[in-house]
């Protein structure tokens, strides 16, 4: 029996019928959940701290108040978003009247990742919500304890009829994606990414994949090593290492690395003192696989500072390595973990060459004071934050109301009449 059937059914007729389509709807489910946010901010922070550690500056930071101006962001918006816009006309729509109408994809799936877990479920959903559409949540399996709060209170401030939070692991979601939706929207690994974009396109359907990546940093030599230690480890540390975009490895002269790596030892002991374990600042990974998975990349080049873990906890000290060489496993994967490797290289050349010789990154980072070094990333290096499927172009993006991670939004459509 197909656990999901009905739930869809239930979602397209809703969509068919037009429940979604008035600005006051929209608007009522976008209060909706911030009274959801609101009424149960500290479940949602505990939620975090058992599935994350995460501690409540963190929680806050980048989960709840992100949440929260998105849906200010949209509610600000709406009905300017929802207006229909004006196009000059060609010679083939002299005699019309040309318009942009932006209209919602119909029902749209949202798979969300576990390293933020409030965060990454709900921004997509605002974006989804303003535009017009039904939306399914597939909040992610292994941060558990959000995934409970999200599947039994969520619910009770959204419209049922369009709305819906399933539950399930791998197997379930292989069985979701045998479903047509009308767009995806999915945040994770690119190996998981890749299963995605193979079952969307069986039915075609567009899809946002917003996927993992080594993100370089490169250092010059005539930067202030602490400010960028302060920087780096801030960053990088932060959600114990698990977030998409931080600093995955540094680039630097030999002289460089020489200056950084005392630095990043006392900006490490300043934000978590001497012992990090006992820091109630900093977190946790989140499940014995990923933890072994990382403990065995702390064997790569030498460790300078850090090292240490306790399985039992799943503690990863933060980590510098040095030493480290191109080929070996803590570069050939995203750490996604408090690991931080540095790789030497002789020139600001070099380092350009060793980053177009790998696969994009998601982010790029660059510590520079000469006017030069910004102008050699911008013309020889490309990152690939939220990429889109190249089967679609994510149309929203035309529009500059829809940003970010919206692009499962709206379908803006040209008409003549």
């Amino acid at each position: 029996m197909d656990p999901f059937e009905d739930t869809l059914q239930r979602l397209r007729e809703a969509f068919r019928e037009g429940r979604t389509r008035s600005a006051e709807f929209r608007a009522a489910q976008l209060k909706g959940l911030d009274r959801f946010l609101r009424e149960h901010k500290q479940q949602l922070q505990e939620a975090l701290l058992q599935d994350l550690r995460k501690s409540a500056f963190e929680a806050e930071l980048s989960e709840l108040s992100i949440s929260h101006a998105e849906i200010n962001l949209a509610l600000r918006n709406l009905r300017a978003w929802m207006k229909d816009e004006k196009v000059p006309r060609n010679l083939a729509t002299q005699l019309d009247s040309a318009f942009v109408r932006k209209e919602p994809f119909g029902v749209v799936l949202i798979i969300a990742p576990w390293n933020y877990p409030l965060n990454l479920i709900l921004v997509p959903l605002v974006g989804a919500i303003a535009a017009g559409n039904c939306v399914m949540l597939k909040p992610s399996e292994v941060s558990k304890n959000t995934e409970k709060i999200l599947v039994e209170m969520l619910p009770r401030y959204l419209d049922r009829s369009c709305f819906a939070v399933v539950l399930g692991g791998p197997e379930e979601t292989g069985q979701l994606l045998e479903h047509k939706f009308d767009y995806i929207f999915f945040t994770g690994s690119t190996r998981v990414g890749k299963i995605v974009m193979a079952a969307a396109a069986q039915h075609l359907t567009p899809v946002t994949l917003e996927l993992g990546g080594k993100n370089p940093c490169y250092v010059d030599d005539d930067c202030d090593p602490q400010t960028v230690a302060n920087r780096v480890a801030l960053f990088r540390y932060f959600n114990a290492g698990q977030t998409c975009v931080a600093p995955d490895y540094v680039l630097c002269s030999p002289a460089m690395q020489e200056r950084l790596v005392p630095a990043l030892q006392a900006a490490i002991t300043r934000f978590y003192g001497e012992d990090p374990r006992a820091s109630p600042d900093l977190g946790r990974i989140i499940s014995d696989k990923h933890f072994q998975r990382l403990r065995g990349l702390l064997g790569c080049g030498r460790v300078a500072v850090g090292g240490q873990s306790e399985e039992s906890d799943r503690y990863i000290a933060p980590t510098v390595l040095v030493d480290v060489q191109e080929t070996e496993p803590v570069m050939q994967e995203e750490i996604f973990g408090p690991i931080l490797p540095i790789v030497t290289v002789s020139s600001l050349d070099e380092a350009v060459d060793f980053i177009n010789r790998r696969e994009k990154p998601l982010a790029l980072y660059a510590f520079s004071r000469r006017s030069q070094g910004p102008a050699a990333w911008a013309a020889t290096t490309a990152s690939s934050p939220s990429t889109p499927s190249p089967t679609t172009a994510p149309a929203c993006c035309a529009d500059p109301g829809w940003r970010r991670c919206t692009p499962s939004a709206t379908r803006p459509t040209r008409r003549a009449a």
